[in-house]
C-alpha cells in the first residue's frame, strides 16, 4: 500500500520530539513537509526528517493527505478547521481548541467533511495503559477513583517558556489527559461537581460519572518532582487496581496512534475512541471545570 503524506504544522520541542520523527520512521507515513510561523524553525524540523518547508498553509493542505498539529490550541482550532475545510484527515493535540465553542465549530467541520481524526491523548496509545482498562473492564463494581499528575514542567525544561501553558495551566495541559483516562476507566463523566485552583497552580476536582460513581483529580505543573508523578487508582468493595508512572515513550504512543490512524484511512473509517468527538467531550469537562472554580 503506497505510504501516506502528512504535513506538520508546527516546529516547537513536541513537533520535534515526538510528531516529525515518529511520522518519518512509521512504515506507512512519509513526513511530506513542516509549516511553522518561524521559518528557520520549520527548516531544521523538515532537513532532520526528510520532509520539505512549505511556504504557507494552503501549499501544505494541498499537497499531503492528512496534517498533524503540534501549536497551541488558539492556534490549532483556526489551522485544522482550514485543512478539514480542504478536505484532510487531521491529528490534533489536546485541548482541541481554547474554547468551548471554536471545539464545537472545528467538530462539526470534521462530521461534515467526512475526514479522520484522532486526539494525541499520550496515555491512551500507550500497552500500559490498554491493559489496565481491560483489566478494570473486567469488574462493573467500582465505586469510584483517583487520579493525580504533578509536574514541574513549568518550572524548567524545554516546556517551561510556553505562553499558553502558563496562561491555561495545568487543567489544559494535563488537564484532558487525566480526564480521559478516568472517563474510560469509571465510565464518562457527566458533571463537574466541584473544582478549585490555587494561586501557584494546583487544580482539584470533584467529577460525577454515569452510574453514580465519583472521581477526584489532582494536576499541577508547578510542583518541583521529577519524573512527574501520575497516578491513577479505581477503587471498589473488592480492592483498589492502580495505573502509576509512565513506561511508554511519547514517541512510541505516537506510532501506535499512527498504526492506528494508517489503519482507519484504509478502510474509510472516521470514527474511534479518541476522535475529534472525544476531544469536544474533555473540552466541555474543562469548561465546566473553569465555571464551578470562577476561572
Amino acid at each position: 500500500m503506497s505510504r501516506i503524506k502528512i504535513g506538520l504544522v508546527g516546529a516547537g520541542p513536541w513537533a520535534n520530539r515526538v510528531h516529525a520523527p515518529s511520522i518519518a520512521a512509521h512504515p506507512r507515513t512519509e513526513l511530506a513537509g513542516v509549516w511553522a510561523r518561524r521559518d528557520e524553525a520549520a527548516q531544521w524540523v523538515a532537513e532532520a526528517n526528510g520532509g520539505q518547508v512549505f511556504g504557507s498553509l494552503e501549499e501544505l493542505y494541498a499537497s499531503v493527505d492528512a496534517v498533524t498539529f503540534a501549536v497551541p490550541p488558539q492556534v490549532q482550532a483556526e489551522h485544522a478547521l482550514a485543512a478539514v475545510r480542504a478536505g484532510r484527515h487531521v491529528i490534533l493535540e489536546k485541548p482541541i481548541a481554547a474554547s468551548l465553542e471554536n471545539a464545537e465549530r472545528l467538530v462539526k467541520a470534521i462530521e461534515a467533511a467526512g475526514v479522520a481524526s484522532l486526539v494525541m491523548l499520550t496515555r491512551r496509545f500507550a500497552d500500559e495503559t490498554r491493559n489496565w482498562l481491560a483489566a478494570i473492564g473486567e469488574r462493573e463494581d467500582w465505586q469510584g477513583g483517583t487520579a493525580t499528575w504533578l509536574s514541574g514542567a513549568l518550572l524548567g525544561g524545554e516546556y517551561r517558556d510556553s505562553a499558553w501553558r502558563h496562561e491555561r495551566g495545568a487543567l489544559d495541559d494535563i488537564g484532558p489527559h487525566v480526564l480521559d483516562l478516568v472517563d474510560a476507566a469509571l465510565g464518562p463523566i457527566t458533571e463537574v461537581r466541584a473544582a478549585q485552583h490555587t494561586a501557584d497552580g494546583l487544580w482539584q476536582l470533584l467529577l460525577g460519572h454515569r452510574g453514580g460513581r465519583t472521581s477526584t483529580v489532582t494536576l499541577s505543573l508547578h510542583v518541583p518532582v521529577r519524573p512527574s508523578r501520575l497516578k491513577f487508582t479505581a477503587i471498589g468493595p473488592a480492592g483498589a487496581s492502580s495505573l502509576e508512572g509512565r513506561e511508554t515513550p511519547a514517541p512510541d504512543s505516537f506510532a501506535m496512534l499512527l498504526d492506528e490512524f494508517t489503519t482507519m484511512l484504509d478502510a474509510g473509517e472516521t470514527r474511534h475512541a479518541c476522535d475529534a468527538r472525544r476531544g469536544l467531550h474533555l473540552q466541555r469537562l474543562l469548561a465546566e471545570a473553569r465555571d464551578r472554580a470562577g476561572s
